[in-house]
């Protein structure tokens, strides 16, 4: 899918969406009659200090090695931030091991037992690929039961982008969603011969048309703490926190933890969600025809959420 390409796309890109004035081109006062949107690949050698010629053979793929000096002449020719800088670090060295030969992710008993004992907090483990490894019982609540979807569908990015619910659980889906795009770049640029990546990739670009404009833009986001917008049909909108740490003994694991600000409106509201979460887990409405237990009452948050 991705193969060595991917170097020349990234750089087209970068080189399109820097402007002379932000690379700080001598002299220039204005596009003029500039035929090409951004810098020209004659700017981005001289201000990366290397010929034309091996800045075009990087563009077209004709030379996939370059030197940690250029790559970082080139990261500040771009003024990429630090996630971008590893993607194009990624893209520019040779393919790690293919990950159908990497052992299979396994979550340590013990992340299990943590992640269930944070009831007052949704709390799931994402491995490759934006895959669902483990969840607690809130996390679940808030986001989708990913133990009742097949194996093979419990991922974060597929159920962002086919999921109707998703777009309605996220008050600001599409930054979400581009995000979720950007992380996936990361995983591409270190991975590009893993066919699982490339299953998921082809079947998000046909079914959907957001995807694969954001995947053909080449953004790259590293989630490491922000904060999310969202809204649940039992007890109303909660403004989350979030923070993304790496699990010791995979780098591919990244452990997720939502908090909500304390006395806030969403803090009284994931704890509704935490109490409705429970009674649906001890009375299930398809269990012998019993109706689901009624939502607690809301906070009074108004139509829309607190500001983060």
């Amino acid at each position: 899918m991705a193969g060595r390409t991917d170097l020349g796309d990234f750089l087209r890109k970068c080189r399109a969406d820097t402007t002379p004035e932000a690379a700080g081109i001598p002299g220039y006062t204005g596009q003029g009659g500039r035929r090409v949107r951004g810098l020209r690949r004659e700017e981005v050698a001289q201000l990366a200090g290397v010929s034309v010629d091996y800045y075009t053979r990087l563009e077209q793929g004709r030379h996939t090695s370059p030197s940690e000096a250029v790559l970082d002449a080139l990261g500040r020719v771009f003024r990429l931030d630090a996630a971008a800088r590893a993607h194009l670090a990624d893209l520019a060295r040779p393919p790690r091991r293919r990950a159908e030969q990497a052992p299979a992710q396994r979550v340590r008993p013990a992340m299990h037992q943590m992640i269930a004992s944070l009831v007052d907090h949704p709390a799931f483990i994402v491995g490759r690929r934006t895959d669902v490894l483990a969840s607690n019982t809130l996390a679940r609540a808030l986001l989708t039961d990913w133990t009742r979807l097949p194996p093979g569908h419990r991922n974060y990015i597929r159920w962002i982008f086919l999921d109707p619910a998703a777009r309605e659980a996220f008050l600001d889906w599409p930054t979400v969603a581009a995000e979720a795009v950007g992380t996936l770049r990361l995983y591409a640029g270190r991975f590009p011969d893993d066919p699982r990546l490339t299953e998921l990739v082809g079947e998000l670009t046909i079914r959907s048309p957001e995807f694969r404009s954001w995947w053909n833009g080449h953004q790259v986001h590293e989630r490491t703490h922000g904060a999310k917008r969202m809204t649940h049909p039992a007890v109303g909108p909660i403004t989350i926190r979030y923070e993304a740490l790496a699990l010791p003994g995979d780098e591919e694991q990244t452990l997720f933890i939502y908090t909500t600000d304390p006395g806030s409106p969403s803090h009284d509201n994931l704890r509704l969600l935490a109490l409705w979460a429970n009674q649906q887990q001890a009375s299930p409405a398809t269990a012998g025809g019993t109706p689901a237990p009624e939502p607690p009452a809301r906070a009074d948050t108004g139509p829309v959420a607190d500001s983060a």
